[in-house]
């Protein structure tokens, strides 16, 4: 196979040289890296994935490009989604309930991300949902899906990675009493080791006394890593200095779209992306054809049993 016959989106300037200079990606290596990964999926018989050029690719740059990285993130990305059920309900993408959390702006990816070459921005708002219409959980559904969507589509995720801004106006004790640590738990784990895009750092701010009994939770519960690159600040201003101003949307003052339109462009990928959702659940692990014992995965990923007697609940 030649490199030109690969079916992978151009990268921007700047986006390809981060990928030389820190993924150690080398285009006239392109096709025969994403070859070795695509034979060694076809000596899996537990694992049935997506093998296109763009989406292997991905987890190449994910993993900057060490194979056997490349390979066990593969192999996390699909065993981890199975210890998340409520989640990983691709059908959800027809639920009005996604749609009415999209349109309130509070989950979104924005449009410009941090300088030309990345990260991502996400913002999110947790408050800006009535806890008496809808749980945390759900606005992790859309978080989820939101995410497989950048996975396929979002070079700058892939490659720069992403940051969250987090705002947590009007966020309650009723939201807090919603919360469950064990789902925190397995989706932060996901997150950290089943994804193939770097979390650069989360910022929240309009916090209080009710975030505080949640940021406690999150510590016990969430990857120590992931805890590490959280920043609370205390104003408005100490944000700023973190995040420049224009990164921001319109609403906050800054350049990066108004929550409206960027919700409304959201509900609308989502929409494009609708077919590509439903197809997911074709992909997954079987683990009665597992070859290897699954026991150690889970040992190794630091979840206390195995997958197959995981606690779900």
């Amino acid at each position: 196979m030649s490199e030109r016959s690969l079916d992978i989106r151009p990268l921007t300037p700047a986006l390809q040289q981060k990928a030389l200079n820190e993924l150690n990606e080398k285009s006239e290596c392109l096709a025969a890296d994403i070859a070795a990964l695509r034979a060694w999926l076809l000596k899996q018989p537990h694992l049935k994935t997506r093998q296109s050029d763009q989406f292997l690719v991905n987890f190449l740059r994910g993993c900057k490009f060490s194979l056997e990285k490349a390979k066990r993130k593969l192999e996390q990305y699909y065993t981890l989604r199975a210890t998340l059920p409520e989640l990983n309900q691709h059908n959800f993408v027809d639920d009005q309930r996604l749609r009415a959390i999209i349109r309130l702006g509070v989950t979104l990816y924005l449009p410009l991300p941090l300088m030309e070459d990345g990260p991502c921005i996400m913002l999110i708002r947790p408050g800006k949902c009535n806890p008496q219409e809808f749980n945390l959980t759900d606005l992790l559904r859309v978080s989820f899906l939101l995410q497989e969507i950048s996975l396929i589509s979002n070079d700058n995720m892939i490659i720069g990675g992403f940051m969250q801004i987090g705002d947590f106006e009007d966020f309650s004790m009723a939201h807090l009493l919603q919360l469950s640590p064990t789902l925190m738990k397995r989706f932060g784990f996901y997150m950290e080791e089943g994804m193939p895009m770097r979390i650069k750092n989360s910022h929240f701010f309009n916090t209080g006394v009710i975030f505080e009994k949640l940021f406690a939770t999150i510590k016990l519960v969430l990857p120590a890593k992931m805890v590490e690159r959280v920043q609370v600040h205390g104003t408005f201003e100490s944000l700023c200095e973190a995040v420049p101003i224009k990164y921001l949307p319109k609403d906050y003052g800054g350049e990066n779209g108004s929550i409206e339109e960027v919700a409304a462009k959201t509900e609308q990928l989502v929409l494009n992306y609708r077919e590509y959702l439903l197809d997911e659940q074709n992909y997954g692990v079987d683990e009665k054809l597992r070859i290897d014992d699954a026991s150690n995965l889970g040992a190794a990923y630091g979840i206390d049993g195995s997958f197959r007697k995981l606690n779900v609940d």
